[in-house]
């Protein structure tokens, strides 16, 4: 069964979650155009992913969150988030709400990530001043949420069998030896659904985490994602802070600060939370 897996956007454990076991690599992935691991009996683009899908990412999950707003003279905006996430069967449903400031609070988010890549994942979004549920269709997955620079399609995991994969080269990223992977759409169709045209991500070797990506956008901006705060959490690593900032012509447009504070896993999260009825309900 082919599989999905999140390679950049929010802390997996946290917002967009669950990295998902993958399948062997197709024969012609990571070909000898694979250049750095050509020779060097290391691993191979496509297997580093495959290694980061298997990493423990913890189950059943609640955390606070602070998402903070920075436009490019430098003003802030803060916005409080309480999350919850659940594992059903190989999928993962995810819950927001924004506690504050007043003109978010009440706002509601929920996804259904769908492990199998044949399925395309379901996300709602409710609007207090509405009063009522919108359906995020999947054309609009690429605009942003929230006024941040994340993406719906950030929220949630990337088919593998969607990209090709790889190996660059290997760096360091604060001193901890990292894998440096190229991702590239397999199609337009799949460079439209997630507005990115190329993305490099750092892999740390010791955790098989995705530690920083540059995404290329397809309106010619860099997304630039960086875990600058990295955590165990019941013996799970866990971004407890991420910055992404937009970029164009070397200017930043636009950034995002993402804090999260009091994450436990293996919680109790009632399953009936995970419902449209609740968005409009609330906490």
């Amino acid at each position: 069964m082919t599989t999905r897996t999140l390679f950049t956007g929010f802390a997996a454990p946290l917002l967009a979650l669950a990295l998902a076991a993958a399948p062997a690599a197709r024969a012609d992935d990571d070909a000898p155009a694979d250049a750095a691991a050509a020779g060097a009996g290391t691993l191979t683009g496509r297997q580093i992913m495959e290694r980061v899908d298997a990493r423990d990412d913890g189950d059943d999950q609640t955390a606070r969150m602070e998402m903070i707003l920075i436009d490019k003279n430098g003003h802030e905006r803060a916005r409080e988030i309480r999350s919850f996430a659940k594992d059903f069967g190989e999928d993962t449903y995810k819950l927001m709400f924004f506690l504050a400031p007043a003109d978010v609070e009440g706002t509601g988010f929920l996804t259904y990530d769908y492990y199998a890549a044949d399925r395309d994942d379901d996300q709602w979004l409710y609007l207090p001043e509405l009063g009522k549920v919108k359906r995020i269709a999947t054309s609009d997955k690429s605009s942003a949420f929230m006024g941040s620079d994340f993406s719906y399609a950030d929220m949630t995991r990337r088919v593998l069998d969607e990209w090709t994969f790889r190996l660059l080269k290997e760096d360091a990223v604060r001193d901890h030896p990292v894998w440096v992977v190229e991702c590239l759409p397999a199609g337009e169709d799949v460079a439209d659904k997630y507005g990115y045209t190329k993305t490099v991500v750092f892999v740390r070797q010791d955790i098989d985490m995705v530690v920083r990506a540059v995404n290329w956008t397809d309106d010619g901006k860099l997304k630039y994602m960086d875990m600058t705060a990295i955590d165990q959490v019941d013996g799970i690593h866990v971004a407890t802070e991420m910055n992404m900032k937009t970029v164009k012509n070397r200017q930043t447009l636009h950034r995002t600060v993402m804090r999260f504070h009091d994450v436990k896993f293996n919680q109790d999260v009632d399953p009936d939370l995970f419902h449209t009825r609740q968005l409009e309900k609330g906490l």
